[in-house]
């Protein structure tokens, strides 16, 4: 019963249980950097892909010189290299993680930004590398770092109201079970295939923006009703979540094809 609750109820809350995307800024802030990678394995090479990101524009910054570095437990892995340029402000670098399963650290630093030097800023991001990565979104403490790409991407900040209530329905409900806990593992992999671009089209269009937020609000108000009800069994959990499903049919499809019904018998009269 709660498997087929949460395979009923996570196409609608287009979140991950882990994030595949990290933003963290530079030490002064002077820019965001986001990684974003697939689940990566021990000795097998990943492409990390690096954004250089406006914090005032929330845009690619282009011509970034910046060096990267990656280790674990103080043990080199990769680099650090010499000063690399980008003119587009986005690179994907092949890194092979090869000092078995465990967190890595990722340093990256920015030294000059459009052909002019800075005082360097360095950002350190961790790197979740094997099982250590799917141990970590069995627990509600770590699963609380994952990263909600486009509800954040949406509404400015993980730490906007709408993001963090998507994150506690998915930590407090959803893995809460082993099913859904392995369900949301194969769902991410579906999910980053697409959700970086689609983030990334948010920041670069405003318009675009403002009709993803349109989108979410009603989704997200119908799942808020979920903290206003006692759930002590399976058929209770299996009943709201058919019941949240049918309402939000009826708002994205339903009206939509009322309203379209009605103009089509009004321009016929």
């Amino acid at each position: 019963m709660k498997f087929l609750f949460v395979l009923l109820l996570v196409p609608l809350l287009i979140i991950p249980a882990f994030a595949e995307s990290q933003i963290l800024p530079t030490e002064k802030g002077t820019l965001d950097v986001k990684l974003t990678y697939e689940p990566i394995e021990p000795n097998i090479q990943t492409k990390i892909s690096i954004d250089f990101i406006n914090p005032f524009t929330q845009k690619i910054q282009i011509h970034i010189d910046y060096t990267v570095a990656v280790s674990k437990d103080g043990e080199t892995v990769f680099g650090p290299t010499q000063l690399i340029h980008t003119s587009e402000g986005s690179v994907k670098i092949p890194i092979d993680f090869n000092l078995g399963e465990g967190v890595y650290s990722m340093d990256v630093e920015v030294e000059g930004i459009l052909f002019n030097p800075i005082p360097p800023e360095t950002v350190s991001f961790d790197i979740i590398v094997g099982e250590a990565h799917a141990q970590l979104i069995t627990t509600p403490e770590n699963g609380e770092n994952g990263g909600c790409l486009i509800a954040t991407a949406t509404y400015g900040s993980e730490m906007a109201l709408e993001v963090q209530q998507l994150r506690e329905l998915r930590d407090n409900t959803i893995l809460s079970t082993e099913s859904g806990t392995a369900f949301m593992t194969g769902f991410n992999q579906f999910y980053y295939s697409f959700s970086p671009t689609i983030a990334d089209l948010e920041r670069e269009n405003p318009v675009f923006k403002e009709v993803v937020k349109l989108t979410l609000t009603p989704m997200i108000s119908s799942l808020s009703l979920l903290n206003y009800v006692d759930i002590d069994s399976e058929q209770e959990m299996l009943g709201y979540g058919i019941s949240l499903i049918l309402l939000n049919i009826g708002m994205y499809v339903g009206v939509p094809v009322f309203g379209i019904l009605k103009l089509y018998q009004f321009r016929k009269n």
